[in-house]
């Protein structure tokens, strides 16, 4: 294949992932932008196989085999509450592949530039390596405390912030020296490999200090950071389509990152700073009060009674697979001439969209979907909130415990409403693992026990 066939290829595969993004911005295109993205990345990789840079077709042909199996097996195995650490695990593959790429390059023999430009390829290698290592590591420790094997609290070290600090000196240092040595690769691997241990180690720390509730943030700032690793691997490669796919990943996952620290109301400095819900103003008020339970034939009740009905979904509702019955119990209810609506918290799950996404599965209608700035005023209005498994997106104490770990963050206040059912399987405490005084106000019942178990009953009672 001729350089303008490949060059005008990746234009078009530019192109594609550019309206895949566009696509993937609103639920109602969003198959239509993952049908983009996915011919997009077809025609980069056949246009990359035919472009003559390729020799060891046979490499190519078994990494492709055995990489489409891993993700077709994936695609298929893979449950929707376990999206959030296989988005995690998949970030750290692709810093893994840049520092893979970068110690290759670095030892090729068969580069052969000089002065400024050779100066140049040497800084592109090591920050590739330098984020690739970073993301890997960040990436490794967010799928462990997504999948809890790792606890979701974060880890405080005594003085982490100027242990990061010395980390990133030392980074500045061993890179100086690199670029000074890069002529013998046995002197400059020393330092290269002496950072990418710092990287990895930074990575694991960074990650480590950050609690759970700060989840949803992480995942997609490691996702703008395999961006940029992506974006570094093209420098080094000197290719161009994945300079821009690397820059369109991290520019969208910086800017996710900034919009939901900001429906956080937190800066992003302190989601890096670690720590969120472990400390506060001072100590945090306790919990007291009784809860009142209910049954799932009083839940029905209540609903046939309310006009105005909002489901808030949360991890819960993914964990017990209970958004098709959620969906049918809307149907119903709505065919009864009631208002339904969802409110979804931005850092809902463990995620970004991850509830929206689960929702859509369902089928449940775009229009009646909608984020926490829409529907919180309304909540006055509504004569039953259902909860299903959320906890730290509805906890009051945001808003008037100032010594709350999770002071300020910015919640929906389903308390306003005239009744809240909230849907737990036992009062344990959220991922963030903060009390919430929701479950002991006069206006609230609890309706334990799995969540599509009880919706089912809830479902059944309805019809009778």
């Amino acid at each position: 294949m001729s350089h303008s066939l490949v060059t005008m290829s990746y234009i078009v595969a530019a192109i594609l992932f550019i309206l895949s993004l566009s696509g993937l911005s609103n639920q109602e295109t969003a198959r239509k932008g993952n049908y983009y993205g996915m011919l997009g990345m077809a025609i980069a990789i056949i246009a990359t196989t035919l472009s003559g840079s390729v020799t060891a077709y046979g490499i190519l042909i078994a990494a492709l085999i055995v990489g489409g199996a891993i993700g077709a097996r994936a695609a298929v195995k893979v449950e929707m509450t376990q999206m959030p650490e296989l988005v995690a695990i998949m970030h750290s593959l692709v810093g893994l592949a840049a520092v893979l790429v970068g110690y290759a390059n670095f030892m090729d023999h068969t580069i052969s530039i000089s002065g400024v430009e050779k100066t140049i390829h040497e800084i592109e290698i090591y920050i590739g390596i330098l984020i690739g290592a970073i993301t890997f590591s960040g990436s490794v420790i967010a799928f462990g405390k997504l999948s809890e094997k790792i606890s979701g609290k974060p880890l405080l070290l005594p003085g982490r912030h100027w242990v990061n600090l010395l980390l990133l000196i030392t980074t500045v240092i061993l890179g100086y020296i690199f670029i000074q040595q890069a002529d013998s690769i046995d002197n400059a691997i020393i330092p290269l490999a002496i950072m990418t241990a710092i990287a990895l180690i930074f990575g694991i720390h960074m990650v480590m200090a950050i609690g759970g509730a700060d989840m949803p943030v992480v995942i997609s700032m490691l996702n703008s950071y395999s961006g940029w690793a992506a974006a570094a691997t093209g420098f080094m490669l000197s290719n161009d389509l994945l300079i821009v796919t690397g820059a369109l990943v991290g520019s969208s996952g910086a800017i996710l990152s900034y919009i939901m620290c900001r429906a956080m109301n937190r800066h992003f400095l302190s989601v890096i700073a670690g720590g969120f819900g472990t400390t506060g103003g001072g100590e945090a008020a306790v919990i007291e009060g009784e809860v009142q339970p209910i049954s799932a034939e009083e839940t029905a009740e209540f609903l046939k009674d309310a006009k105005n009905i909002m489901i808030i979904p949360g991890y819960g509702m993914a964990v017990a697979q209970a958004q098709h019955t959620v969906n049918e119990i809307t149907k119903l209810l709505r065919a009864k001439g009631k208002k339904v609506g969802f409110g979804i918290h931005p850092v809902a799950g463990r995620m970004p969209g991850h509830m929206n996404v689960l929702l859509a599965e369902a089928k449940v209608p775009y229009d009646i979907v909608f984020e926490m700035d829409e529907i919180n005023d309304d909540f006055p209005n509504v004569d039953v909130s259902i909860v299903i498994g959320a906890n730290d997106i509805v906890n009051p104490s945001a808003l008037n415990d100032p010594n709350s770990p999770i002071a300020g963050m910015p919640v929906l206040e389903c308390w306003k409403g005239e009744t809240t059912i909230v849907l737990k399987r036992s009062m344990a405490s959220g991922y963030a693992g903060v009390g919430n005084p929701l479950f002991v106000l006069e206006n609230t019942r609890m309706l334990f026990g799995d969540a599509n178990t009880t919706m089912q009953a809830v479902l059944k009672a309805l019809k009778e």
